[in-house]
C-alpha cells in the first residue's frame, strides 16, 4: 500500500500562474500555432511506462522484473540510487490522473503493461496475476468512459527476472514464443476495448543500453566497455535485438491472423533516436550521419521494412551481426501498420576510422562515428541539465527521413519532450517556459514535415507525469505535471500543462511570445 494523493493546492497555483500565462497569451507579437493547424484526425497525447510510474512493484502479486533487480542490486549505477518501488504510484492514483488529463485535454494516454503484473513467471503456465489483469482492466475502462484513447506499450524494458533467469531473456530464442505468448494474452485479455497497440519500446536502445554499455538492466558488457559483472558488447546486443524483431514479428503475425479483423485495432513498433548532423559539410561526415542512422535508427526499422538488416551494418559488423532465415525474412518485412517515433535531440557526427583498428570490437564503436553536441566549441542546440540540447529542426528532419527511406509509413511520435532543471524552487519549476517553448517549436516542425508529405498522425509529450528516468533517477524531470517526491506524490500543474490545456481547444489560436522560441 502506498500514500494516496489528491489534485491538492491547484488553487493556488494557478494564482501564481496567471501573470506569465497572460504574458504568453496576449503578447501582440505573437505567433499562433493551434490544434486546428494539425489534421482533424490527428491524435495529442501524453505518454507513460509502468515501471516508471506505477509503483506497488513488489504489492498485489506482481512478479520481480529485470528493472526491480537491476535497481537492487546495482543501486550504483543509478544516480540517485533510487529505484521505481513507489514511483508515481500510479496504481493507486490512475483515476485522479485520468481526471486529469481530460482537464488538459488529451485525445490519447499512451501506457505499458508490466508483463510481471500480469504473468509474474512470465508465463500463463507460471499463473496469471488477476490482480493485475484487474488493474488493467480498470485503467483502460476509466480512459475511455473519459473519451480518452488507450495506446498500449505490450514491453517497455521491464523484462519478467523469471525469463531472465531461466534462459538468460532476450539473448535466448526462448523469449520469441513466450512474449507471442504474452502478446495474446493481452490482445485476448484487453483487445475488445484496446485499438493501438506497440509491440515494443526503443528495442534498440534496450540492447545497446543494456547489453553493450550496460548502464541499463540488465547491466551487462565486456569488461573492457563497463562496469559489468558479465556480457559481450560484441556479440550480445545483436542477438538480443535479433531476438526482439523476431519477437515483435511474431505478434504481428499472430495479431493479424487471429484478432486484428474483428478488434479492429492496428499494431506498430516504437523505435528512437537523435537525429545525426553531419559535423561538416564533407562528403566523410555526410556518410558518417547517414552510417549512426543505420546503426541506431536502421538497426530495427530496416530489418521490418525491408526484411533485412542495413548494409553498412552487414558490412562492419560481419558475422556477429545474426542473420534472418528466408522464412524470417518474409515475416518480419512489412511487419507493422504503423511506425512509433521517439525523438529528443540530434547529435553532430563525425567519421572515426580508428575504431576500425580497435581489437576489442563492440556496438558502441562498430559505426566508425563519434558523436558529439558541439562544433567548434559551440553547441548543436539549447543545453539543458542534462543530456538533451534543444533541437527543433531535428523532429522535422527525422520524419521526412523515415518518409524518403521507409516508403511513408504512418508515423506516431510516441515520445518528445524535455528536462527541467531540479536545482530551482518549486514556482520555478512550475513556471517551465522552456518546456512550453519546445513543444511550440517542435509541433511547428512536426507541422512543417507533415506539410513536406511525411504521414505523421499522433504526438505524445514525454513525459505526463514526472517520472522514475531510469539511469537518472528523480534527479530530472520530464513531466507536464509536477510531483511533490517530499510530500505525499502531490501533484501540480506546470505552465505547460495549462499551455497544452489551451493549445489543444480546437477555438482558441495559442500564443507563445517570440522571446521564448529558439533560434536555429
Amino acid at each position: 500500500m502506498g500514500s494516496r494523493t489528491h489534485l491538492q493546492g491547484k488553487s493556488c497555483v494557478f494564482n501564481l500562474l496567471v501573470p506569465a500565462l497572460a504574458f504568453l497569451f496576449t503578447s501582440a507579437q505573437a505567433l499562433t500555432l493551434s490544434r486546428t493547424s494539425f489534421p482533424n484526425s490527428f491524435i495529442f497525447g501524453a505518454a507513460s511506462s509502468a515501471y516508471q510510474y506505477e509503483g506497488a512493484a513488489h504489492a498485489y502479486g506482481k512478479g520481480s522484473s529485470i528493472w526491480d533487480t537491476f535497481t537492487s542490486t546495482h543501486p550504483e549505477k543509478i544516480l540517485d540510487h533510487s529505484s521505481g518501488i513507489i514511483a508515481d504510484e500510479f496504481y493507486y492514483q490512475y483515476k485522479e490522473d485520468i481526471a486529469l488529463l481530460k482537464d488538459i485535454g488529451f485525445d490519447s494516454f499512451r501506457f505499458s503493461i508490466s508483463w510481471s503484473r500480469v504473468l509474474p513467471r512470465g508465463r500463463i503456465t507460471g499463473g496469471v496475476n488477476q490482480e493485475g489483469v484487474k488493474f488493467y482492466n480498470n485503467l483502460i475502462d476509466q480512459l475511455l468512459s473519459n473519451g480518452i484513447k488507450p495506446l498500449v506499450t505490450l514491453f517497455h524494458w521491464d523484462l519478467p527476472q523469471a525469463l531472465d533467469d531461466e534462459y538468460g531473456g532476450f539473448l535466448s530464442p526462448n523469449i520469441v514464443n513466450d512474449y507471442r505468448d504474452y502478446a495474446e494474452f493481452c490482445f485476448r485479455e484487453f483487445g475488445d476495448r484496446v485499438k493501438t497497440w506497440i509491440t515494443l519500446n526503443e528495442p534498440n536502445y534496450f540492447s545497446s543500453d543494456g547489453y553493450a554499455s550496460g548502464f541499463r538492466a540488465p547491466g551487462r558488457c565486456s569488461k573492457y566497455i563497463g562496469n559489468c559483472t558479465a556480457g559481450n558488447s560484441a556479440t550480445e546486443p545483436y542477438l538480443v535485438a535479433h531476438h526482439l524483431i523476431l519477437a515483435h514479428a511474431t505478434a504481428v503475425q499472430l495479431y493479424r491472423h487471429k484478432y486484428q479483423a474483428f478488434q479492429k485495432g492496428s499494431i506498430g513498433i516504437t523505435i528512437g533516436s537523435e537525429w545525426m548532423v553531419p559535423k561538416f559539410q564533407t562528403v566523410e561526415c555526410i556518410k558518417a550521419a547517414s552510417r549512426a542512422m543505420d546503426f541506431i535508427f536502421g538497426w530495427i526499422v530496416h530489418p521490418v521494412t525491408y526484411g533485412e538488416y542495413p548494409k553498412t551494418m552487414r558490412s562492419l559488423v560481419g558475422n556477429r551481426l545474426p542473420k534472418f532465415t528466408e522464412a524470417e525474412s518474409k515475416m518480419i518485412k512489412g511487419s507493422f501498420d504503423f511506425i512509433g517515433a521517439n525523438y529528443y535531440t540530434a547529435s553532430y557526427a563525425e567519421a572515426d576510422s580508428s575504431f576500425s583498428t580497435i581489437t576489442n570490437p563492440s556496438y558502441t564503436t562498430d559505426m566508425n562515428v563519434t558523436l558529439t553536441k558541439e562544433k567548434d566549441g559551440i553547441p548543436i542546440g539549447q543545453p539543458t541539465a542534462s543530456w538533451l540540447y534543444i533541437y527543433p529542426k531535428g523532429i522535422e528532419e527525422f520524419m521526412l527521413y523515415i518518409k524518403r527511406n521507409y516508403n511513408n509509413p504512418a508515423i506516431y511520435i510516441t515520445e518528445n519532450g524535455v528536462i527541467d532543471d531540479t536545482n530551482v524552487a518549486l514556482k520555478d519549476k512550475l513556471n517551465d517556459s522552456t518546456r512550453i517553448s519546445y513543444h511550440h517549436q517542435h509541433l511547428s516542425h512536426v507541422l512543417k514535415a507533415i506539410k513536406g508529405g511525411a504521414d505523421v498522425r499522433g504526438y505524445y509529450v514525454w513525459s505526463f507525469l514526472d517520472n522514475f528516468e531510469w539511469e537518472l533517477g528523480y534527479t530530472v524531470r520530464f513531466g507536464l505535471v509536477y510531483i511533490d517526491y517530499k510530500n505525499k506524490l502531490q501533484r501540480y500543474m506546470k505552465n505547460s500543462a495549462r499551455w497544452f490545456k489551451n493549445f489543444l481547444q480546437k477555438d482558441i489560436d495559442v500564443k507563445i511570445h517570440p522571446s521564448l522560441l529558439y533560434s536555429e
